[in-house]
């Protein structure tokens, strides 16, 4: 999904672009998403499923909560149990100057405020704890092979706002301590496997329990960026998700961040300073993260409910800020922690709470599983297609 990661991404490629470090590099107008703006009405639920006569899987408001306190306690168990984490706190705001935070070069708008009695201080509300988690296995003192997972709320402000988008962020942050040998495709599917087994059984569970039918296939399979723009080179990037996902059901789609030939990203964009996206992989690709992707029934495309991938570690790091053209940040706190090897190496990833839940229930919009704000025009829009909104969504 076009986020957080994504903008800082698009960010660099034209800073790069206009200081010539890599001459033809452009940003393409397809990313892997399809938010349009300028179109009206843009954020609502594909026409499929407006013109099938929705029917939610649960409509009482109450038995909702019930479920998607279900969904979310027992997924966070699994998780815990799967992948060998340990649930923490964590903060819901950052000081500015210590680049903790994701966004740092003001292409995005960070919820920013500061304490009454010192207004010298910029305080951040972050998008997410891609940074904070690995400076916390740090602060915490944990051994390669465990690793720990919060209940993480953010704002973004200059994010899509449509029927799989929200201003509002709620996400299992989880990340774990790897030792510098793990730094491999085969770690990163090994664990990628144990989350999709936490995805798994909660389906089944849920399915079971709402008398709804299980969709999802007992494995994940594993695709690369590079493989698929060279299959499709004509299909945008969601067309190519859409196509990969449609015929497996469950998808994984390593190496996101980078650049082809032609200077376009080749799929969806990454900030420099968190995933890996330039180490060589044994298929002849690069990046040892990706994409937990899965098809949709109800909408009939692609649905993305997790990114993850290794970590940089400090030689990785410098390159892929030099390739953004971002070496200034060397110097916040956080980058200077990791290249002086304060912190450990680690795999870590940000799974969407609203649209595991989403994806579960087969919901038509975010809305109907968490409480944000959406378009006036589209809620009464969607309330005449019987898609009711959790709470002030409403209004």
């Amino acid at each position: 999904m076009f986020s957080t990661h994504n903008l800082l991404a698009a960010s660099c490629l034209l800073l790069s672009a206009v200081n010539g470090l890599q001459p033809s590099l452009t940003v393409p107008s397809t990313l892997a998403n399809t938010f349009s703006p300028e179109a009206p009405l843009a954020g609502l639920p594909p026409k499929n499923v407006l013109d099938k006569g929705y029917m939610p899987t649960i409509e009482n408001l109450l038995e909702k909560e019930e479920a998607l306190l279900m969904i979310k306690t027992t997924f966070e168990e699994k998780l815990k149990e799967n992948v060998n984490l340990q649930r923490v706190s964590c903060p819901l705001f950052l000081t500015k100057g210590s680049g903790f935070n994701d966004n740092l070069n003001g292409v995005e708008r960070p919820a920013t405020f500061a304490p009454r009695d010192y207004q010298d201080v910029k305080l951040e509300v972050p998008f997410s704890l891609a940074k904070w988690k690995r400076w916390a296995l740090h602060y915490y003192g944990v051994e390669a092979g465990k690793g720990i997972v919060t209940d993480f709320r953010g704002l973004r402000c200059d994010d899509d706002v449509d029927h799989t988008h929200s201003l509002y962020v709620d996400q299992w942050d989880w990340e774990k301590v790897i030792t510098k040998e793990d730094r491999n495709v085969e770690t990163l599917q090994s664990t990628v496997n144990n989350v999709y087994k936490s995805v798994l059984d909660t389906h089944n569970l849920v399915s079971e329990k709402y008398g709804m039918k299980a969709f999802l296939p007992d494995e994940i399979t594993f695709c690369s960026s590079d493989e698929l723009v060279k299959k499709y080179p004509d299909a945008s990037p969601k067309e190519r998700e859409n196509i990969i996902c449609k015929e497996h059901g469950a998808v994984f789609l390593m190496g996101i961040g980078g650049w082809k030939e032609d200077g376009e990203l080749r799929h969806d964009g990454r900030a420099p300073d968190y995933d890996d996206w330039i180490t060589p992989r044994p298929d002849g690709g690069t990046g040892i993260n990706g994409d937990l992707l899965v098809w949709n029934p109800l909408s009939e495309v692609s649905l993305e409910l997790s990114s993850m991938g290794i970590r940089v570690n400090p030689e990785v790091l410098m390159k892929q800020l030099e390739l953004c053209e971002c070496t200034e940040r060397k110097e916040f706190t956080w980058h200077r922690m990791l290249l002086d090897g304060t912190f450990p190496q680690t795999i870590g990833g940000g799974i969407g709470q609203s649209r595991v839940c989403q994806f579960m229930l087969q919901c038509a919009h975010i809305g109907e599983v968490q409480h944000g704000w959406y378009d006036p025009d589209e809620v009464e829009f969607l309330k005449e297609h019987n898609i009711r909104l959790l709470g002030l969504g409403e209004f």
